[in-house]
């Protein structure tokens, strides 16, 4: 892993952080590339900066594939041409952040609630750059006691959330249901499902067996466990950027 560090001014907000580290990730996007547009707070920053360059002509012949309905309507807000999976298959770039890194630079997303679409864009690039801010970096996905999110159909969504619970048994995981903003009714995603978010006490173990039994449960359609996907991450802090290449 190589690892490289870019010192910041002071006085930095988190808000801040993020914009860095997103600023830092458009410098790998190049004219002609067809781009994953990643969903939440630091990406929001990258996508910006995207149209930004589009704008100035410093970028052309740039196809972003959006990972959210939300991430569309920013980038259709910006002039920034749109495709999707079906017309291109393989992706030069995607930019995203990521709820928690590890030191293996594995992530959990999804926290935004769009883990099945970030997922499918993120899996088909050949490069995928991760921006966070320090507070995201853990010693073990889950470590942070905050939420692991797991897309689930909304049948039965309780005997689901159940077996995934048991699953996790010797970890603590306790597993609550998303409810959308305004408490009340279960928050929708893009695609119409629910979200069910596993919190642990423990550590969940090796995580691509945790990956296969969560997937092998019906009724779930994607966790938020992204093993092995991250080719760049960078992290931006007080004392500096750092850029982590696997």
């Amino acid at each position: 892993m190589v690892v490289s560090t870019i010192s910041p001014s002071p006085v930095l907000t988190q808000d801040d952080l993020k914009k860095l580290a997103a600023y830092k990730a458009v410098d790998y996007v190049e004219s002609g590339m067809v781009l994953g547009l990643g969903t939440g707070s630091t990406a929001y920053y990258a996508v910006n900066r995207i149209g930004e360059l589009l704008k100035q002509g410093k970028l052309n012949n740039i196809i972003g594939i959006p990972t959210s309905k939300r991430t569309e309507e920013q980038a259709l807000s910006l002039g920034i041409p749109l495709s999707d999976l079906d017309t291109h298959p393989v992706l030069d770039l995607a930019i995203d952040g990521a709820d928690e890194v590890d030191a293996y630079l594995n992530l959990v997303k999804g926290r935004g609630g769009s883990l099945l679409r970030e997922k499918m864009v993120e899996g088909a690039c050949r490069k995928f750059v991760v921006i966070v801010d320090e507070s995201k970096m853990v010693k073990s996905l889950g470590g942070s006691g905050l939420a692991m999110p797991v897309e689930v159909v909304p049948f039965c969504w309780n005997f689901t959330a159940t077996r995934l619970q048991n699953l996790f048994r010797e970890a603590g995981c306790v597993v609550k249901l998303r409810v959308a903003d305004g408490g009340g009714k279960p928050y929708l995603t893009d695609n119409a499902n629910y979200i069910v978010d596993l919190y642990f006490k423990g550590d969940i173990g090796d995580l691509k067996v945790a990956s296969d039994e969560i997937t092998r449960l019906a009724g779930v359609v994607e966790h938020g466990m992204f093993i092995d996907m991250a080719t760049t991450v960078i992290i931006a802090g007080e004392c500096g950027v750092t850029v982590k290449n696997k």
